[in-house]
C-alpha cells in the first residue's frame, strides 16, 4: 500500500502582501490551492467545518464540489465533519452528490467536535454531545451500507424504507472516525470497521501508541479486517528549517495564545514551540526535516496516511503555496523512499 500524504484546510483567511483577504477571496484561494496540490502529486485535499470569524469552511461539500470541477485525480474529503450537528440524510445527499461530481473521489472524516459553535447555531444541546454522535453515526452508516433504511431515534424523524438519491457507490464512500485521544472513540471506529484519523496537535505523537494498539485489537475482536490509520497535524514546509520556524511562529503564536485563553491550554512560549518542532506534534521545517519526522511517525504509529494542516490565520498565501509545493514534490517522495528503504532492509 502506498503511503498517502494530504493537506487539511480549516479555511483560515490568508494575507497577500500584508492585505488580509476577504472571505470570498479565501474561498477561491482554496480552490486554487487544491489544484496546486494535485499538480504537485499530493493524494488528498480536505476541508474542515467551523463557524467562527476568519474561517470560511462552513459549507465543505459545496467547496469540495467546486474543487472537483478544478481537479481530476486528487481525492476530496473533510478534515472533520461535525456529525453531531449535521443531519445524516442531508449529509448522505451532499456526499453522494460530491462523489458523483468528482467521479468517485469523495471521502470524509466524522468527528464529535472540539470547537462547539455549531451546537447553539443549529439548536443542539451540548449535554447530548455523546448521544447525538452515536445515534447519527448509526444512521449515516446504515444509509451508506443498506439498500433501503427503516430507522428511528431520539433526535430526528424516523425513516421508513427510504432509499436516498443519488446513490453512493456500493458500500458507501471512505468514512474515517476522527479521534482526539478518547479510547471510546477508538472502540467506536473499530466497532463499525472504519479507519481512524488521529488529530494530534500537541505533545509527543507517540503517546497515541496505546490507542493504535487498542484500535487494532478491537478491530480483530469485532471480526473486522485491519483498517487504515492516519494522522492529522499542523505545520509548514519552507526551504530551510530557520525560515519555516520563524514564519510559523509569527502566525501560530497569536492563534495559540487566543486558544489558550479560551480553553485553558498552555501559553505559547518560544521554548515550548521549539520543543513541539523538535519532538512534538508540529511538522515545521525544511523538506528533509519534515519528511524524516513523518516517516518516524509512520513507523511508530503504523500510519498509512499523513495529513498536514497547512493554513493558519493570516499566513501569507506565498508561504501556503510553498508548503504545498514542497510537501508534494519533495516531502512525499522522500517519505515513501524512507519507508520503502526500511521495509526492504527490515
Amino acid at each position: 500500500m502506498t503511503f498517502e500524504i494530504g493537506l487539511n484546510s480549516f479555511g483560515e483567511v490568508a494575507t497577500d502582501d500584508g492585505r488580509t483577504l476577504g472571505d470570498a477571496e479565501t474561498v477561491r484561494l482554496l480552490v486554487e490551492e487544491a489544484a496546486l496540490a494535485e499538480s504537485c502529486g499530493l493524494d488528498v485535499f480536505s476541508i474542515g467545518e467551523h463557524y467562527r470569524p476568519g474561517h470560511v469552511d462552513s459549507a465543505a461539500p459545496v467547496l469540495l464540489s467546486a474543487i472537483a470541477t478544478a481537479t481530476e485525480h486528487i481525492r476530496l474529503g473533510t478534515s472533520v465533519t461535525v456529525l453531531s450537528t449535521n443531519d445524516p440524510v442531508r449529509l448522505y445527499h451532499d456526499f453522494s452528490t460530491l462523489d458523483a461530481v468528482s467521479n468517485g473521489r469523495a471521502q470524509l472524516v466524522l468527528g464529535r467536535a472540539s470547537a462547539t459553535e455549531s451546537f447553539p447555531l443549529f439548536g443542539y444541546d451540548l449535554a447530548d454531545y455523546e448521544e447525538l454522535f452515536e445515534e447519527k453515526l448509526d444512521l449515516f452508516m446504515r444509509l451508506q451500507r443498506e439498500e433501503t433504511v427503516t430507522w428511528s431515534g431520539a433526535f430526528r424523524a424516523p425513516l421508513v424504507e427510504q432509499r436516498p438519491h443519488p446513490r453512493m457507490r456500493d458500500g458507501g464512500i471512505p468514512t474515517w472516525i476522527g479521534v482526539g485521544g478518547s479510547p471510546h472513540s477508538v472502540i467506536r471506529a473499530a466497532r463499525y470497521g472504519l479507519p481512524m484519523m488521529m488529530a494530534i496537535i500537541g505533545g509527543r505523537p507517540q503517546r497515541f501508541t496505546g490507542l493504535v494498539t487498542l484500535f487494532r485489537e478491537a478491530l480483530q475482536q469485532a471480526g473486522h479486517e485491519p483498517q487504515p490509520i492516519g494522522q492529522h497535524s499542523l505545520g509548514l514546509v519552507a526551504d530551510t528549517d530557520e525560515e519555516a520556524a520563524e514564519t510559523w511562529w509569527e502566525y501560530w503564536q497569536p492563534v495559540v495564545a487566543q486558544v489558550a485563553e479560551e480553553r485553558g491550554f498552555y501559553k505559547p512560549t518560544r521554548e515550548r514551540y521549539e520543543a513541539e518542532i523538535d519532538h512534538g506534534a508540529l511538522f515545521v521545517g525544511s523538506p528533509e526535516t519534515v519528511a524524516q519526522k513523518i516517516a518516524q511517525m509512520a513507523r511508530d504509529l503504523h500510519l498509512s496516511r499523513f495529513d498536514l494542516k497547512y493554513d493558519i490565520m493570516h499566513l501569507p498565501r506565498r508561504a501556503r503555496a510553498r508548503t504545498i509545493e514542497l510537501l508534494g514534490r519533495e516531502v512525499a517522495p522522500r517519505v515513501r523512499e524512507l519507508l520503502t528503504k526500511e521495509s526492504t532492509h527490515g
